[in-house]
């Protein structure tokens, strides 16, 4: 990838400077062989002794240069790789070049100019929403801001940039240093009052999250300090950030997203060019959000119903996502009806009998999807891959009821699954490794996260969701309110609370009237009809633009229940909010791995940052639990297991890491 090591920096440098010696030389291109320019520093060095040249040692030695200084830009300009670009005195780059400052994602800043330099170059806002975002733009929307100054035709990039140096040097153009150019202002507004104005606009995005907040600090630094004060400031927050416990958590949780995609047993690379077609059973919510996530890169759709009431709304809620999106501008409007035109709705199974991946949305009863797979077993041809979104259900009972267990697999997608990036691949007990690989595989050509898990009750991320959910309900009887509960995760980092997340889903997903006992507080909201967000009423009340607030009849229904049960309420602490919500999911992440339904501590943190909103700057549960300490983590559900049960008994894994000093993450 080209990446900017010690060898290479010193190999450039070194390679510049020549070139400003010799008098033969008029000008400069700085282009790399293979697919990419530079795509960033060497990640692996991150943490350890800087060697020398510093990337700042070969960005001053090239912007310092007399003569012009072109960057040829192909593949991607990401992170260190842009920011030598930016330091170079003009950028030619190839229409399909895509440029990127993706720190942020590391709890990082760029760190070698980029906050000083892009701020001088573009528009001050626009060069926030890049490096706050991180993520890349492609060639015409760099050379619309001023990121580049001219894109080649694409036939030879070396002769384009060739060129277009030997135009600048016709012209007498001087070398253009950004360092030199006047900072850019935003209109009618100081650099404070801009910045502050921007971090107010962004206030929900930036939540909790230092990084973005210093790259404020850096531009509006940009627009008010000479370029070298700029540039101290800068490497001091740099380093800063280094040293932060984010940083260092969202550093393990990149390297364990790549580390999810090696799968012992999965040697080479899957071939998935042969699969072409995909056939979702299910219009719902989860299978009209799956169908789109594969039409999104390309994959027609066949859609199946049992009734075509359901399958005209599902095709509709699709036509209906695809035309907000672009009258958002997150598409073109051509670009929807492309995908659009991938679908085809049928209502018989038959219709899928030529498809590639069966990917079966139907309603969660085991009864339901045995039905099923036993008749794509008759129909479905002999290489398809058939995959159920089963959230909970044993993958081997459903396999067995196909002559091709082999073949039969989970793949668990999260809702909204066009827009949530996981997807636990549920390997059974038959499953062929290459089905695994090819699914695995299919993830990411469908821009997805995918982790490889085991068959047990809700896999890895439900399962665990499960022991923190019966501990909130038992929270909220014992004395704390839902909206306490909910306040002390979200402050944590979570997007939200259990309670709040109830509401949004609908406390009616699998209750019935017929059935209901009026047991628990959930399922007496159902009776008198306050089943969350939908009808404005749930554990909170709702006003007509969905705000929430506390509801008295609420906590009237909470003290009956209570009641009932014969549970005595008192104060609860946050403290004690907290560790009631995360140590049980700890624990059952220990116990998932000491069972091997998941291969890593690593994977476990991966499904939860991807899939339920943990905030990448805390690494994942079992991340913040090495965080706390593993003999600290024992400890405290030792003194639950007295106070509360058995249910908080440590899991044998933790009480002998913990004993020995040792490390779940690292072993991952």
């Amino acid at each position: 990838m080209n990446a900017l090591s010690a060898a290479v920096r010193n190999g450039l440098k070194s390679a510049v400077e020549a070139a400003g010696k010799d008098d033969s030389v008029e000008a400069v291109v700085v282009i790399c062989s293979g697919r990419t320019f530079f795509a960033g520093a060497d990640i692996t060095e991150l943490g350890k002794p800087p060697l020398p040249p510093s990337l700042t040692d070969v960005l001053v030695a090239i912007e310092s240069t007399e003569k012009p200084v072109i960057a040829a830009i192909h593949g991607t300009a990401l992170g260190g790789g842009l920011e030598l670009a930016l330091a170079c005195h003009y950028r030619v780059a190839l229409p399909s070049a895509r440029f990127g400052l993706p720190e942020v994602k590391l709890g990082l800043l760029p760190g070698a100019s980029g906050t000083q330099r892009l701020p001088r170059l573009i528009d001050p806002g626009e060069a926030l929403d890049f490096m706050i975002s991180g993520e890349p733009v492609d060639a015409a929307k760099a050379l619309q801001t001023g990121m580049i100054d001219a894109l080649a035709d694409g036939a030879s990039l070396e002769a384009d940039a060739v060129a277009y140096a030997k135009r600048l040097i016709e012209e007498a153009k001087p070398p253009r240093r950004i360092r030199d150019l006047p900072a850019k202002t935003p209109d009618a507004a100081t650099p404070a009052a801009f910045a502050e104005a921007y971090r107010k606009a962004n206030a929900r995005k930036l939540r909790n999250f230092r990084a973005p907040n210093e790259i404020i600090r850096c531009v509006e630094a940009a627009m008010t300090l000479p370029f070298d004060e700029g540039l101290a400031f800068e490497r001091k927050l740099f380093q800063e950030l280094l040293d932060d416990p984010q940083s260092a958590a969202m550093r393990y949780a990149f390297f364990a997203e790549r580390k999810a995609a090696k799968v012992p047993g999965i040697e080479g690379k899957p071939d998935i060019g042969r699969i072409r077609s995909i056939g979702i059973i299910g219009a719902g919510t989860m299978g009209t959000g799956i169908a789109m996530a594969f039409a999104n890169a390309g994959y027609p759709v066949t859609i199946v119903e049992t009734r075509q009431e359901a399958l005209d709304r599902g095709l509709a809620n699709v036509r209906r996502t695809y035309e907000r999106s672009a009258q958002r501008g997150r598409l073109s409007a051509q670009d929807a009806e492309r995908r659009i035109a991938l679908f085809s709705g049928k209502l018989e199974l038959e219709a899928l009998s030529d498809c590639d991946l069966i990917v079966e949305a139907a309603f969660e009863e085991m009864s339901v999807k045995i039905e099923i797979f036993s008749a794509l077993d008759r129909i479905a041809k002999s290489e398809a891959i058939l995959a159920t979104n089963t959230s909970y259900l044993d993958i081997d009972r459903i396999a067995v009821s196909t002559s091709r267990p082999q073949s039969v697999l989970g793949m668990h997608f999260f809702s909204p699954a066009n827009i949530m990036r996981l997807v636990e691949i549920v390997r059974g007990e038959k499953t062929d490794p290459q089905v695994i690989g090819a699914a695995m595989a299919l993830a990411r050509a469908i821009g997805k996260v995918g982790v490889v898990v085991g068959v047990c009750h809700g896999f890895v991320g439900n399962r665990m969701l499960e022991k923190r959910q019966d501990e909130a309900d038992r929270l909220v009887l014992e004395g704390a309110a839902p909206w306490d509960v909910d306040r002390v995760l979200y402050d944590f980092g979570l997007p939200m609370g259990p309670f709040a997340m109830a509401d949004l889903a609908g406390l009616d997903l699998g209750w019935t009237r017929e059935t209901s006992t009026g047991e628990t507080v959930r399922e007496r909201l159902c009776e008198v009809d306050r089943r969350g967000q939908k009808t404005n009423a749930g554990y909170y009340d709702y006003a007509d633009n969905r705000q929430s607030a506390p509801s008295p009849l609420v906590e009237d229904v909470i003290r009956d229940v209570a009641k009932s049960k014969g549970i005595a309420r008192r104060q609860i602490s946050d403290e004690e909010i907290l560790d009631r919500l995360l140590l049980p999911m700890i624990n059952e992440g220990a116990k998932i791995l000491e069972e091997g339904k998941a291969l890593r501590a690593s994977d476990i943190d991966v499904i939860w940052i991807n899939g339920y909103g943990w905030p990448a700057y805390r690494g994942g549960p079992m991340f913040h639990a090495e965080q706390v300490g593993l003999a600290e983590v024992v400890d405290r559900l030792r003194a639950l297991e007295a106070a509360h049960g058995n249910r908080f008994k440590p899991a044998p894994l933790l009480e002998r890491i913990g004993a020995e000093g040792g490390s779940l993450t690292d072993s991952a």
